[in-house]
């Protein structure tokens, strides 16, 4: 009897506590999701919701300035037609030509990176140097690239010329070379951001696999493709990713230094789907082309996340 009432009378404090805990859970976990509410929030309404929407809309006909009122259903007639859209098939092909800006970024980016970081004085400014083209407004940088570019008093032409070149390439202006300049311009933008990245992979590598490697009698170039390469594989690996994604994306570039001319000979996805949403005001044919590409991108995405399990080590 005595034993009895001894554990009712210790049951009692136990049960306090154990509330207690319960409710000192319940308001950690309301406090995290208050935390974390604004960002899931903006997720849902810039993202989730902008895509749910593309979806529905893409199998409509709608003009956003008429209102819902008048959405008219077409079923596939959009993606039927984007088939036969000679603009839009230029646009995607011209968007596969830019995926070339992403490995020539990454192999100058990385060469840059082993130079600035072992054989060069003053690594801080030549970082800086780098770097300001990345965090300089593309329209500013996109004004300047018109300017040396200009087909007859751009300062590269009229070095050609001195040169003894009669008829140097009109470069923006000429459908066979807009493209290029385009590239290198990105290039150009991009190579400060992925070898900064670059020299913080290299600082994770340990320095006894190089010290090793020197006793072994390796060569530089030895050293720089059996240990440098793959122990900055992951780091490649998020600049490719990141690097595709974002060629599928560019418009601002486009946008200032060719609107997508000569002849279309720039024009990309996204700034085709810009033209027909907001000068056309074909929103829902719009809508289509903004599922394609979200498509595509997911496909060529799980493709480099399926490859990296034989190149990437962790």
């Amino acid at each position: 009897m005595a034993n009895h009432i001894q554990s009712q009378a210790g049951s009692i404090p136990r049960t306090k506590v154990k509330s207690k805990q319960s409710k000192q859970q319940i308001r950690e976990n309301l406090a995290g999701y208050l935390f974390v509410s604004p960002m899931v929030i903006g997720l849902f309404v810039f993202t989730l919701f902008p895509i749910i929407a593309s979806f529905f809309l893409s199998f409509t006909d709608w003009n956003f300035v008429a209102g819902f009122s008048k959405v008219k259903f077409l079923g596939l007639d959009n993606f039927i037609k984007l088939i036969h859209d000679s603009v839009f098939l230029l646009s995607l092909k011209n968007n596969m030509i830019l995926m070339i800006v992403v490995p020539l970024t990454l192999i100058v980016s990385l060469v840059l990176a082993v130079l600035i970081d072992k054989q060069v004085y003053f690594k801080g400014v030549f970082k800086v140097i780098y770097f300001i083209p990345y965090i300089s407004s593309v329209v500013a940088v996109a004004i300047v690239f018109q300017v040396l570019f200009h087909p007859t008093y751009g300062p590269i032409n009229q070095t050609l010329i001195d040169w003894g070149i009669a008829n140097p390439p009109k470069w923006l202006a000429d459908p066979d070379y807009a493209l290029y300049c385009v590239m290198g311009l990105m290039v150009w933008i991009n190579i400060g951001y992925n070898m900064i990245i670059f020299m913080a992979g290299l600082q994770s590598i340990p320095k006894d696999l190089y010290e090793a490697a020197d006793i072994d009698g390796a060569s530089k170039w030895k050293q720089f493709y059996s240990i440098t390469v793959p122990l900055l594989s992951p780091t490649t690996f998020f600049l490719l990713v990141s690097g595709i994604i974002g060629t599928f994306k560019v418009f601002d570039v486009i946008s200032v230094l060719t609107n997508g001319g000569p002849a279309n000979s720039t024009s990309v996805v996204v700034y085709r789907l810009y033209e027909t949403a907001f000068v056309n005001l074909q929103s829902g044919y719009a809508s289509a082309m903004a599922i394609v590409l979200l498509v595509l991108v997911l496909l060529i995405t799980l493709i480099q996340w399926f490859g990296q399990r034989k190149w990437v080590n962790y």
